[in-house]
């Protein structure tokens, strides 16, 4: 159930991220405490201004106060995120599940709604049908360099090394030159 609320504070979250100053107020934040003085001197921004966007900040709820000094909630950044984000991936499309009977139950039962790859199969029959499902993201006869392999292959598991090498190892791709291309079925 979504709370009517949420649109406005993504939307806040968003606005206030926006900035360029703000964004680089809330990384600095995120690695180590700071003051207002020294966010002056790091940031070179007038005091009134540092004073102005940590106010917005605070207002989201993703700032902690130590007595002077100020840090980014990272809690409370996840926290937002999964109150607004949850559940917005895309779920499968039945035209992305293999025709193939196996291969279809095999990727129902080794991914999520949204399509990404719970576990990689240890199992070699298992995990071809999971490459074949992950190929299917990739146009026949196009090149693609090794970093945008990693892209895609990212949106289904973060193992992209494996899912990459076992396409290349079961001919589902050829790698030359860095330039990978999938392999007409």
């Amino acid at each position: 159930m979504n709370n009517p609320t949420q649109p406005d504070e993504i939307l806040e979250y968003f606005k206030a991220m926006v900035d360029v100053d703000r964004l680089r107020m809330a990384g600095m934040l995120a690695i180590t405490p700071l003051t207002k003085e020294q966010m002056v001197d790091r940031l070179n921004l007038p005091l009134r201004e540092v004073v102005n966007h940590l106010a917005f900040l605070e207002h989201l709820a993703i700032l902690r106060r130590d007595g002077q000094s100020y840090t980014l909630d990272e809690a409370a950044v996840q926290a937002l995120a999964r109150r607004n984000l949850a559940g917005r991936r895309p779920a499968h499309k039945e035209e992305d599940l293999p025709e193939d009977e196996y291969d279809r139950k095999v990727v129902h039962d080794f991914t999520n709604p949204d399509g990404t790859i719970k576990s990689l199969p240890t199992q070699q029959k298992k995990f071809l049908s999971i490459l074949r499902y992950v190929a299917q993201s990739f146009e026949p006869a196009t090149g693609y360099p090794e970093k945008e392999v990693n892209l895609r292959l990212r949106r289904f598991h973060e193992d992209t090394a494996s899912l990459r090498r076992g396409m290349v190892d079961f001919g589902l791709m050829q790698r030359q030159s860095g330039v990978y291309t999938k392999v007409k079925p």
